[in-house]
């Protein structure tokens, strides 16, 4: 039989939170992360706006010397890993290290120190330029310092997907234990894309909201007056540990990765196709994989981006998917609180789904006020509802017509 893989600890650095407590918290009250930027003075940027991590000091967790050589996604990265590993109550040592690995999604990496180096480069010249730019830029690197800090040594590696990034980096984690190349790994992504250069881009690309003057109610899935999304930052960790593996230790086990799917549009290299063709090929696929049918779905967690394509494509797919059914499962959008965390996002979102699990408390879609009709699905509105849950689909789409939808249910010992 096919290993099971379980979910085992996490840990977050996030909007709404710094920890897997507090951001659950503020996800079911249905608060806000975003607010105006204070990384750098937005000026006379149309987008004012974003979903900052509050109260994060690298140099506090890692001492000065030690945070100077990790860009901001790493610091991310780096602190949520030790979270989670401390959740799991996994010890690392030289009898398990080697078959103890990670995969870390991001969709930019280290942009940060690359934009500062730029400019030290061209005002101070080359000879200037720190030896730390390369190895703190790649997007390889907050997999690599998880490893060096952690000494874990079994697989280890980036995922580069663009907004699907931290699901398939959790998928394909769980592909690395069920073939047996590993017993347990850390899992999820990384982002710290707050910064001028970034924001531009996405600005001229019209991808972000304008809605400058309520920060708290720009991000609005499904929504008929929704106008871009807004840009988050942050990490989320899952440790991914093979059922037999957790049990023989002892592990608390919070939830079981049943099912993944992975995709591509073959469209477009930053609009989803209209139909959603590709997105629901990967949930079929994701369902395929768990060995369950549409009506075994409670809730989906929706990439739900608040941009007019993606919320549009998005509703298509499921339709697609789940035919008449679709208009019975629960879907929300937590970007509607966290904004939109890039290569981070899937794997803050596979966090939310475990809690939805252990709380059978569906999160909320907030600043929904407007219904748009080909939004017409039930997107849990303004409000977090009891339901009971035991099968969440939870879905991730990027630029370049990436698609990555994860199964996690309830732990059963015995599959039914």
């Amino acid at each position: 039989m096919r290993k099971r893989v379980v979910i085992t600890g996490m840990g977050c650095i996030s909007p709404v939170g710094n920890d897997i407590p507090t951001m659950w918290r503020n996800i079911t009250a249905g608060n806000s992360g975003v607010d105006r930027i204070s990384h750098y003075d937005p000026g006379d940027y149309k987008t004012k706006i974003a979903a900052e991590v509050k109260g994060f000091d690298g140099s506090a967790l890692f001492g000065n010397r030690e945070a100077r050589r990790m860009d901001r996604f790493t610091q991310f990265a780096l602190a949520t890993a030790e979270q989670a590993r401390q959740d799991a109550s996994l010890d690392i040592h030289d009898g398990n290290r080697d078959r103890i690995g990670a995969v870390i999604g991001t969709g930019i990496g280290g942009l940060g120190i690359l934009v500062e180096q730029i400019q030290v480069f061209n005002e101070r010249g080359h000879s200037r330029v720190s030896p730390f730019l390369v190895p703190m830029m790649i997007p390889d690197a907050a997999a690599s310092m998880i490893a060096i800090t952690l000494g874990t040594r079994g697989p280890n590696m980036a995922v580069v997907t663009a907004c699907a990034s931290g699901t398939n980096a959790v998928g394909e984690a769980v592909e690395v234990i069920r073939r047996g190349q590993a017993e347990v790994m850390l899992a999820g992504g990384s982002e710290a894309a707050i910064i001028p250069v970034a924001m531009a881009g996405l600005s001229v690309m019209t991808a972000l909201s304008t809605y400058n003057e309520e920060p708290q109610r720009a991000s609005r899935p499904f929504d008929l007056n929704r106008d871009g999304f807004v840009m988050g930052e942050g990490s989320a960790v899952l440790v991914l540990e093979e059922l037999e593996h957790a049990r023989s230790r002892g592990a608390r086990i919070l939830a079981e990765v049943t099912g993944y799917g992975t995709t591509n549009d073959a469209y477009h290299i930053s609009a989803p196709s209209e139909n959603g063709a590709g997105a629901a090929l990967c949930m079929r696929l994701a369902l395929e994989d768990a060995g369950l049918n549409t009506n075994h779905i409670d809730y989906i967690n929706a990439h739900g981006t608040s941009t007019p394509l993606n919320d549009k494509s998005e509703t298509a797919a499921i339709k697609a998917t789940f035919g008449e059914q679709a208009y019975q499962i629960p879907v929300s959008s937590t970007k509607s609180m966290t904004g939109h965390l890039l290569g981070a996002s899937g794997a803050l979102e596979a966090a939310i789904c475990v809690q939805t699990i252990l709380t059978q408390c569906l999160p909320p879609t907030i600043n929904y006020e407007h219904p748009d009709p080909e939004c017409d699905l039930d997107y849990v509105p303004n409000t977090s509802r009891l339901a009971p849950v035991r099968h969440i689909m939870s879905n991730s789409f990027g630029f370049g017509g990436h698609n990555a939808t994860i199964i996690i249910s309830q732990f059963a010992e015995v599959v039914t």
